[in-house]
């Protein structure tokens, strides 16, 4: 991805020929692309790191893969994947690397970054990092009353919460047994409704809070955070006969993460207490970092270990693998021909394991966030579409809130479904065991089910008799279906690695830059400035009609009038 112009994507040979080739195939039902011969698995299935990919159920044939992996040469994705991965300063408006790909090398890899071991640095923070989870396993982390910690909050937003939310809830299965058990909990909202909650059931004496902030300049996390400061300071100098001195509480009561070890130190967290963030990792793709420790702490370093070594293996597999058997270019060419050439705009996720209730919105901030662009590296307005609308819950319990709408809507929409192959196996007892199983079978029936009516329709049901409309059922809604062996950390490391390697590939061929998010800063700024009005400061005339009005109900409230 360097920053030498080049045609627009949708100028380019490939990109023409799929135009052409997208009018004669948008004619074609999917039921029609499987109707001739059962060879599409064979052709549109891959098998990588514990991951199946299926994606046989798009609407495409093997003529257009041919077309697209065309494209992906043309746009200089092979180039692209080495720049990547080798450090090249691919965020282009930032002028920095990505290299959150560094945060899973094995301690024997070399990369070096102006002048740096990268690996050798990324090694000395997860030892650090593993130093402190070491002491909190151990009971050996105390408050400033001497108490064992038992309870941490993470303080974080966007990538510094969404990631490790995601994982640490995703394999909760995997909790070291003989430890010092540690709660994890996540505040992350600006309000602070989630943070009144734990401070209203938390013992301050035992609650530890973890602060991550790349910059150390977020508001929301820095508001949570000073009102958890006042919290232990306020409760803790009341302790007993004898009152706690305030540095104390903050030395003994929060770990700080961020790429600002200066900013953490002027808010009090002792330099033995901060873990390193780069400012080349994207806070969206931090979790395998530093950020990760509420992850470590739920799942021991053993396991996080082996969640970088899964992304690691999906990585090398990235770099090595041909197009056409490489499993993320896949998945991204499909979100290409169904955003670009089929005009779908939507995207849902679907996963049918309760493990992955947060998927989804860790995917929203993944893909959004990254690829959410209207101009090009080069400055430029983009004249096609750019990431499609991305939303999901966990596939049972969406079946019976928005499936109506995949199923009998005006929207087309593409679906990922995601499950596990194998679950309970550990489980002791035997009735248990068989009943938990058995309702594992049931959500893959479910799973499986759901992407075949959507692709077949009436089609997929014997012909029971002529039906009114309002029971039939169009199908022809592409899909993806991505199988892991088992939910493992290993298994979860690559799926995760997968997506984001998928995002990669459709920013190089849309021509965006999927690393920044400069669409974030003006609502920050604008924020900022309403504050002050909110706060009787500055001109409240100068604002639009309905903000001036929002704002007086705001004041009539506060002084209930």
């Amino acid at each position: 991805m360097s920053a030498v112009s080049r045609a627009t994507p949708d100028t380019l040979p490939a990109w023409q020929t799929l135009r052409t080739h997208a009018e004669q195939l948008k004619s074609i039902h999917l039921k029609q692309l499987f109707g001739d011969g059962g060879q599409r698995w064979e052709h549109f299935s891959r098998h990588v790191a514990g991951v199946t990919l299926d994606v046989s159920k798009q609407r495409w044939d093997e003529d257009t893969l041919e077309h697209l992996l065309a494209l992906a040469q043309e746009a200089g994705v092979p180039a692209a994947i080495k720049a990547l991965l080798s450090g090249k300063r691919v965020n282009t408006s930032e002028d920095r690397p990505a290299l959150h790909t560094a945060l899973r090398l094995p301690a024997d890899a070399s990369l070096e970054l102006d002048g740096e071991d990268v690996v050798a640095a990324v090694h000395a923070s997860l030892a650090e990092m593993e130093v402190l989870v070491a002491r909190l396993h151990a009971g050996q982390w105390r408050g400033a009353t001497g108490k064992p910690i038992r309870d941490v909050v993470n303080l974080g937003v966007g990538g510094s919460d969404l990631g490790p939310l995601m994982v640490t809830h995703a394999l909760m299965d995997f909790r070291p047994q003989d430890i010092h058990r540690v709660e994890v909990h996540f505040a992350s909202t600006m309000d602070g409704s989630q943070l009144a909650d734990y401070l209203s059931r938390l013992n301050p004496e035992t609650t530890l809070f973890v602060l991550s902030s790349k910059s150390f300049t977020t508001i929301d996390t820095l508001s949570n955070a000073n009102t958890a400061r006042d919290w232990l300071v306020g409760r803790l100098a009341e302790h007993g006969s004898s009152p706690v001195h305030a540095e104390l509480v903050v030395r003994q009561h929060f770990i700080g993460v961020s790429a600002c070890p200066e900013k953490m130190c002027e808010w009090g967290i002792a330099p033995e207490h901060q873990l390193r963030f780069w400012e080349w990792v994207g806070g969206r793709y931090s979790l395998w970092g530093t950020i990760g420790l509420p992850i470590a702490l739920v799942v021991g370093m053993d396991n996080f270990r082996a969640l970088l070594a899964g992304a690691h293996s999906m990585d090398e597999h990235f770099a090595s693998a041909e197009l056409m058997g490489n499993m993320p270019v896949l998945l991204a060419l499909a979100g290409i021909w169904n955003v670009n050439f089929l005009d779908i705009r939507a995207h849902s996720i679907l996963p049918y394991d309760g493990r992955l209730e947060h998927f989804a919105a860790y995917l929203e901030q993944l893909e959004m966030e990254s690829n959410g662009k209207s101009v090009t590296r080069h400055g430029e307005s983009v004249t096609y579409s750019t990431c499609p609308v991305l939303w999901g819950q966990l596939g049972p319990n969406a079946q019976h809130a928005f499936y109506q709408l995949l199923h009998q809507g005006t929207q087309p929409v593409a679906c990922d479904f995601i499950a596990p192959l194998k679950r309970y196996d550990d489980v002791e007892d035997a009735d248990t065991r068989a009943h938990l199983k058995a309702q594992h079978r049931l959500a893959l029936s479910n799973c499986f089910a759901q992407s075949r009516v959507l692709m077949l329709g009436d089609d997929a049901i014997e012909d029971d008799g002529p039906r009114p409309e309002h029971k039939r059922y169009r199908g022809n809604q592409p899909s993806t279906t991505l199988l892991l062996d088992e939910l493992t950390p290993t298994t979860l490391g690559a799926l995760i690695a997968l997506y984001e390697h998928k995002v990669f590939v459709q920013a190089v061929i849309w021509d965006i830059n999927p690393f920044d998010q400069w669409g974030v800063e003006l609502g920050k700024k604008i924020a900022g400035e309403t504050q002050k009005l909110l706060e009787h400061e500055g001109d409240i005339s100068r604002t639009d009609d309905s903000t001036r009005h929002l704002i007086e109900a705001f004041w009539a409230a506060e002084n209930n009038v």
